[in-house]
């Protein structure tokens, strides 16, 4: 028997390169290769209709994004309340498929009433309150500190809304046992992020460079990489690569007088696989422990050596497979002592027997197997 999965995005999810498009992209394609139909809603706000995913979806829908200020007046959370649209409750209303919503975004018809009697699945990216905290904090300008602050508060009180999900579905084990916490009894299970990789493609021997990755126009990964530049880069001989998306000016400001550090703007994507499996190091360094940074499956399925702080790593389980450090004098110590060495086919075979949790199709028959069970779940 065919079956069809309602999927809301909070994005359109391609092209594929930050961190939450990539979980909902590589979902598609792993859902669409098992022979499941897919019915995808997205919220578009500059990205584009995407022929693309016509490719792995039966039907997709596009609705416009509200960017008018006086969303954010309201008490629901801005990042939801312009994610409304009477059309897609229509779209959603026209058969009795079950509905994954993706991430607390999509999730402002989570307890309409109109969708009790429908198998509803919570997508958890983040545990989003204490995500925008944490950019508040890394935010220097003052407006967008209060704007942070403000939405954090509402994404808490929002945050009770979950309790209409039959199952969620968590990237971290750390979140899992927060949600279990707050929502006594309700389904809360652990499905790692969705990712392009389908084998670890590390290389043995050495590489001649230190790599930091990221959407440099987020607040969070600037702070980052501050951090790494003026703490640890600058102090160091080694030439060193940062590439990402929208590099801030100011990042381009704390490399003068570094001639060993260089930005690479916006890699398309075979240049970006390129530099990850040709870094000796890579380095990634997070000020919140909040979800699971893809980046870090990145570099884990692409890379060398990989030095992270204890932050990157949580609720994760692959302290193992990474060099942990957290301050900058054992993070240069870590950085120079891995470039005398090389790379070993043993060190692989044990980053891929560390990877096994993390495997796409392990995780597509999970996700089936939620869906569509045949029941709505309490627990």
């Amino acid at each position: 028997m065919e079956k069809t999965l309602h999927i809301v995005s909070f994005d359109v999810p391609f092209p594929a390169n930050y961190g939450g498009v990539i979980d909902v992209f590589y979902k598609l394609v792993n859902l669409h290769r098992a022979g499941i139909k897919i019915i995808l809603h997205c919220y578009e706000y500059g990205r584009g209709e995407q022929k693309e995913l016509e490719k792995y979806c039966q039907k997709v829908y596009y609705y416009k994004r509200s960017k008018s200020f006086l969303k954010g007046l309201s008490p629901v959370p801005y990042i939801i309340k312009s994610r409304t649209s009477e059309e897609m409750i229509s779209n959603l209303l026209a058969d009795s498929h079950p509905i994954l919503f993706e991430g607390l975004h999509t999730c402002y018809y989570l307890g309409d009433d109109r969708l009790k009697n429908r198998v509803k699945i919570y997508r958890e990216s983040n545990i989003e309150h204490h995500y925008y905290y944490h950019l508040a904090h890394a935010e220097k300008n003052g407006l967008k500190k209060l704007y942070f602050v403000t939405e954090a508060r509402k994404l808490y009180s929002f945050q009770s809304h979950l309790m209409h999900a039959d199952v969620m579905l968590v990237v971290s084990t750390a979140d899992q046992k927060y949600l279990q916490a707050e929502f006594p009894g309700k389904a809360i299970d652990y499905l790692p992020s969705f990712h392009p990789y389908e084998k670890v493609t590390s290389k043995p021997g050495r590489g001649e460079y230190v790599l930091y990755h990221g959407n440099l126009s987020v607040s969070e990964n600037v702070k980052a990489a501050e951090f790494l530049i003026k703490e640890v880069f600058s102090k160091i001989t080694l030439p060193v690569i940062i590439a990402g998306l929208n590099p801030s000016a100011k990042i381009y400001e704390w490399i003068k007088g570094f001639p060993h550090i260089k930005i690479i703007e916006n890699p398309k994507e075979p240049q970006m696989q390129e530099l990850l499996e040709n870094a000796q190091v890579h380095c990634l360094y997070t000020h919140q422990g909040t979800g699971l940074k893809l980046k870090l499956l990145n570099v884990l399925y692409s890379g060398r050596f990989c030095i992270c702080n204890d932050n990157m790593l949580e609720g994760t389980a692959l302290s193992n497979s990474c060099i942990v450090k957290n301050s900058p004098p054992e993070i240069i110590a870590a950085i120079n002592e891995c470039f005398l060495q090389e790379f070993t086919s043993k060190q692989i075979q044990e980053r891929k027997e560390s990877l096994v949790i993390f495997d796409n199709d392990q995780k597509t028959r999970q996700l089936i197997g939620t869906a569509f069970s045949g029941k709505k779940r309490s627990k």
